[in-house]
């Protein structure tokens, strides 16, 4: 070979080395970005499933709140009875009485006084629990 031809392939073999160089330093910026690509893909996906479950979470706080809401309501207005209410039921109850007795008189049905009975219990039970005694001590 000669001298020039030892320089045509030295020189061949510097550009090829520099061609695979620059090509492998591309790639691996173009590889490098589009896994930044992905990998910010992948996050935007996963926060919005994320953004979604918290979505949820939050309609369900918010449900279960005007539930909870909703028995606070109640409970005040179950609190705020008084005096007035304990008599109401009082009166309920000497009525449920009399229509016990009423149906044991008339023997139309031991069903009815049974169930009259067990009502007025119920209705002296609750105005027990009213009384202002029982609210004091309560408190």
């Amino acid at each position: 070979m000669t001298a020039i031809q030892i320089c045509a392939l030295i020189g061949l073999i510097i550009g090829a080395a520099l061609l695979y160089w620059t090509g492998y330093r591309g790639g691996l910026t173009d590889g490098r970005i589009e896994g930044i690509d992905e990998g910010k893909a992948i996050q935007q996906s996963d926060n919005s499933e994320a953004i979604g479950s918290l979505e949820h979470s939050l309609l369900q706080v918010r449900t279960e709140r005007l539930q909870l809401y909703g028995y606070y309501e109640r409970a005040l207005a179950a609190s705020n009875l008084g005096e007035q209410e304990r008599q109401i039921l009082l009166a309920i109850a000497e009525k449920l009485r009399i229509a016990a007795d009423t149906f044991s008189a008339f023997r139309t049905g031991k069903k009815l006084e049974r169930d009259s009975l067990a009502l007025r219990d119920q209705a002296l039970a609750i105005a027990a629990l009213l009384e202002p005694e029982a609210q004091e001590a309560a408190a």
